[in-house]
């Protein structure tokens, strides 16, 4: 039974890394006393290690271990072992460039639906949809693939913003790049605003958090999805 937080963002404004998550994150990782890290994403460019020492202050106010899958030497070993997993956010080509290049995409889709918890932020979370075409992420990589775990049925948009109504921005809105999307494809996609996230456990999807999230189909007009609603997967 899958078990897992996909969160918009790791940080919310004027707070510490993860802060307003941890105790959700307490309860999801509740039997595990050491998370695998998986790093990829590498946010601003840091290195692997700056990034798990950044994660490991976070988890440390929860008494929790963290080791960064790119220390050991059988990546694939490591996932079937862990006992809760963490993919940060940063920039989505180069996370699932990664999966791919070391051949883990599939088997972490498979740990995720056996029952290893799992956290999901930003990049981390847009992985968990049927594919990344939704990223607001520039493409620095060329990934084999933009296809990605499908633990979602549809795609996540992360950090959705809305226009603000006496901006003189004149480029394309998130909307409108989603709407650009549905043009040539069918998946539904959550935009998913900062400081909210889904819940998911087993086959039940749940909107958490302040906000309401905005859920987009081809064809047809947007709406607006309340906290503390359900979806079924």
């Amino acid at each position: 039974m899958r078990k897992m937080i996909i969160a918009s963002t790791s940080s919310v404004y004027g707070s510490d890394y993860l802060a307003y998550l941890l105790p959700e994150i307490s309860l999801l990782f509740k039997d595990a006393d050491t998370v695998l890290f998986i790093p990829y994403a590498r946010p601003s460019g840091i290195s692997y290690d700056e990034y798990t020492r950044i994660v490991k202050n976070a988890f440390a106010k929860i008494s929790k271990k963290v080791i960064g899958i790119h220390q050991f030497d059988n990546q694939k070993e490591a996932l079937e072992n862990a006992k809760a997993i963490f993919t940060g956010g940063g920039n989505t080509f180069e996370l699932v460039n990664q999966l791919y290049k070391n051949d883990i995409l599939a088997l972490l889709k498979k740990v995720l639906e056996n029952g290893t918890p799992y956290l999901g932020t930003s990049a981390g979370g847009n992985i968990c949809g049927v594919s990344m075409m939704t990223t607001n992420d520039m493409p620095i990589v060329y990934p084999p693939s933009f296809y990605t775990l499908g633990c979602l049925p549809f795609n996540i948009n992360a950090h959705f913003i809305d226009p603000l109504p006496n901006s003189t921005h004149m480029g394309e809105t998130r909307e409108t790049r989603i709407k650009e999307f549905h043009v040539f494809n069918d998946t539904p996609v959550l935009g998913l605003r900062e400081g909210s996230w889904l819940r998911v456990i087993g086959n039940v999807i749940k909107l958490e958090g302040n906000f309401t999230a905005k859920w987009f189909q081809p064809t047809r007009i947007p709406i607006e999805i309340e906290s503390g609603s359900e979806f079924d997967s």
